[in-house]
């Protein structure tokens, strides 16, 4: 039987390389193995290397999975109670990730669908109410933010399955710190067709801005109503 030297199994100098795929912020990203023949031993190195990428896809997962929850949800009415409650803890996430003082950023300005509001009936009042929508089937509720300081309110809405109308309100935007904003209205005015008329006296809003990026706008009313904005 032919029998082999221990040069033939001489091992050289070597290193190896792997890299693992792994999201897990805990696993390293690649680790190095490297075996010295002299010593007879095997040596492991990691490095662990995050990427801009990494750090940016996570509030646009939070974005995507918060639109997810709250879009064609006729804003938030048909949601039930623990899926109000899912909503609030994404949003809670989100706002970490918010800008500096979000109210000097000119994201805010720009033409905004209000697709979600943890109380159904404050944007809209009476016409959202749960009698309200028995009349008045909403169609849409835009608000448009125009710099410098002019807010804009409109809701659409179908008057007893035929008639289409909409209420609109102007606005004077005033901020109140670099979170907190103030919205002081005129008389909103209500269109039923080709009749129009202005009805009521002024009314006030304060809102806080928990995010705002390119696609959504997050607000915590002052009486504690969290609402969702997409952009238009």
């Amino acid at each position: 039987m032919a029998t082999a030297s221990a040069s033939a199994f001489r091992l050289s100098p070597c290193s190896l390389k792997f890299r693992i795929h792994n999201n897990h912020p805990s696993t390293p990203k690649s680790f190095n193995l490297r075996f010295h023949p002299r010593h007879n031993s095997l040596c492991v190195s990691t490095s662990v290397s995050i990427s801009n990428t990494d750090v940016q896809t996570a509030p646009n997962d939070l974005v995507a999975s918060l639109l997810s929850k709250v879009v064609q949800t006729d804003g938030g009415v048909l949601l039930q109670k623990e899926e109000h409650k899912e909503v609030a803890e994404v949003v809670q996430e989100l706002q970490k990730y918010c800008v500096k003082e979000p109210v000097k950023c000119p994201l805010i300005f720009g033409e905004w669908d209000v697709v979600y509001c943890s109380r159904p009936t404050s944007p809209g009042g009476g016409y959202r109410s749960a009698l309200g929508r028995v009349f008045f089937k909403t169609k849409q509720m835009v608000q448009v933010v125009e710099a410098p300081d002019i807010v804009r309110n409109k809701i659409e809405f179908t008057a007893l399955g035929f008639l289409d109308g909409e209420v609109s309100l102007k606005g004077k935007l005033k901020a109140l710190d670099t979170e907190w904003i103030q919205v002081v209205f005129e008389a909103p005015e209500l269109k039923l067709g080709s009749w129009k008329a202005q009805y009521g006296g002024q009314s006030e809003v304060k809102l806080r801005i928990t995010y705002v990026d390119e696609k959504i706008r997050l607000g915590l009313g002052s009486r504690g109503s969290l609402f969702v904005f997409k952009r238009i």
